[in-house]
């Protein structure tokens, strides 16, 4: 039985998060507004899911153990590209793209560097949904932000510390 309830926990983790970000790229997508999105927030989720990722690969972990942060990068990559065209700011993708390729390359230089910044995820993770939280508390409005997305995030998150 055990074993079946963590099959379905790794499979409904990894389906959860090929879906994640979609209605929150819905909601921006439909209102042609990222009104009350955060871009600090997903700037802080991408560093985090970034370091976590390189982590992964840098001590070969097996694929099934972070299969979902590839997806869940590049729906964050798209709804950061979403929120910059309608916000009119186009011209920091190429800075922020810059900014985190040097920093995918430089956590490797040194085994330190990438096992700091892993023990500093979960504050990062955690800082970036403080910072939405504050975004939201600031503009007292919260425009596009899906409450769905968020639901999945909390579901993906639980079942990865029940699985782990």
């Amino acid at each position: 039985m055990a074993p079946t309830l963590l099959d379905l926990a790794h499979w409904s983790t990894w389906a959860m998060s090929a879906v994640m970000k979609l209605p929150q790229m819905a909601a921006v997508l439909s209102a042609l507004s990222a009104r009350g999105v955060s871009v600090g927030s997903l700037l802080l989720e991408l560093a985090g899911f970034l370091v976590f990722l390189r982590y992964q690969i840098y001590y070969s972990y097996p694929l099934q153990s972070y299969l979902e942060y590839p997806i869940i990068i590049a729906q964050d990559v798209i709804l950061l590209l979403f929120i910059l065209r309608f916000r009119g700011d186009m011209k920091r993708a190429l800075y922020y793209a810059v900014t985190f390729g040097a920093g995918w390359y430089l956590l490797t230089l040194q085994k330190w560097i990438i096992d700091l910044a892993m023990n500093l995820c979960t504050f990062i993770s955690a800082a970036s949904k403080l910072a939405q939280l504050r975004y939201l508390w600031q503009t007292k409005d919260s425009g596009q932000v899906s409450a769905l997305t968020w639901s999945m995030a909390a579901y993906t998150c639980a079942s990865k510390l029940w699985a782990t």
